[in-house]
């Protein structure tokens, strides 16, 4: 179960199926698990009866999940992109050199304000970033990371690889600690993906 969230988060039924045990017995070790500090469970943001489990990397010391060094662009996804999505895409471009995107299932009409103060405190420009739907991806996608649950739990049209990072949507807090807080673990999230090659 350690190893299937290194990566990305889940799903206590899709843990179930990749342990192979049954719904009691994976609910038993996720207990087990949870108490030492090595997972929380969040209620999704989109569906209220879904429970995303995400591995505690501050809690295990360095962790690493799969590098990865996708065949194409990395395309990152919310319901917005305002925030988390444009954070995320940029991020990448920054840490590996790579090609990567952002979308939103329902695009705002601009970056949030705190986005933009937020990302430059890591050292990211977003004052010319611009929202933008699925039908405006111009590459076709070697993978599509959701980082929002509203817009993993809806359907994706495009045909790659699925990744969810289930990071709280700051918008709905509208506080600097909040995006602060976002910002910090998608940079996590993105280290712990990048190619150990990267620069």
């Amino acid at each position: 179960m350690v190893d299937a969230l290194r990566s990305g988060d889940l799903t206590v039924r899709q843990l179930a199926d990749i342990a192979r045990l049954p719904g009691n017995a994976a609910a038993h070790h996720l207990d087990v698990l949870e108490r030492a500090d090595v997972i929380a469970r969040r209620i999704s943001e989109g569906d209220r009866r879904r429970r995303y489990v995400t591995l505690r990397a501050d809690r295990l010391g360095t962790i690493e999940g799969p590098r990865i060094a996708p065949a194409g662009p990395i395309l990152f996804v919310c319901t917005h992109n305002s925030a988390r999505s444009q954070f995320a895409a940029a991020l990448w471009r920054r840490r590996t050199g790579a090609e990567a995107d952002s979308a939103g299932t329902d695009p705002a009409a601009r970056v949030h304000p705190r986005a933009v103060e937020a990302a430059t405190a890591f050292g990211i420009d977003l004052h010319a970033a611009r929202p933008k739907g699925y039908h405006e991806v111009d590459s076709v996608p070697a993978l599509v990371v959701s980082v929002c649950d509203r817009a993993h739990e809806a359907e994706s049209p495009f045909d790659a690889p699925l990744l969810h990072w289930s990071i709280p949507d700051p918008v709905r807090r509208g506080t600097a600690s909040a995006f602060r807080s976002s910002f910090s673990a998608i940079a996590d999230r993105v280290e712990r993906l990048a190619p150990a090659s990267s620069t």
